[in-house]
């Protein structure tokens, strides 16, 4: 089996995903995936898409994983996985696009506009 890779987005992380025959093991940015994700619920959202197909011991999946911060990070690649998952058997869709495991998440922040505090917030109105 050659390498199958995929990119996934979320906010202003990138996930670019690496999938190849072997164990299981996830490496992401040359480190282990209970080492840089030690939260139990990021790693679970991180396998949700291997163990929703029963394949979390078949492939190893090599990351790069850059912007944004952990929670952006893991649901980009999430998208990425199961992306990669459909390029490698196109059956998995149905099941993957029914938990929405492929379905990008667009929101991002919205800008802040000038002589606002903030995006949406303005200073406090003084009549005197």
């Amino acid at each position: 089996m050659e390498v199958i890779n995929a990119i996934g987005r979320r906010k202003s992380s990138v996930a670019r995903v690496y999938l190849t025959e072997g164990t299981g093991k996830i490496t992401i940015n040359k480190k282990d995936l209970t080492e840089y994700f030690p939260s139990a619920i990021l790693q679970y959202v991180v396998k949700q898409p291997l163990q929703l197909l029963e394949v979390a011991e078949k492939y190893d999946i090599k990351v790069n994983l850059n912007g944004g911060g952990f929670t952006g990070q893991s649901q980009a690649l999430r998208l990425a996985i199961a992306r990669a998952l459909v390029k490698l058997n196109a059956e998995d869709k149905k099941a993957l696009k029914a938990q929405g495991f492929l379905t990008r998440d667009s929101r991002a922040v919205e800008r802040k506009k000038p002589g606002q505090p903030k995006a949406r917030r303005h200073f406090q109105f003084s009549k005197r």
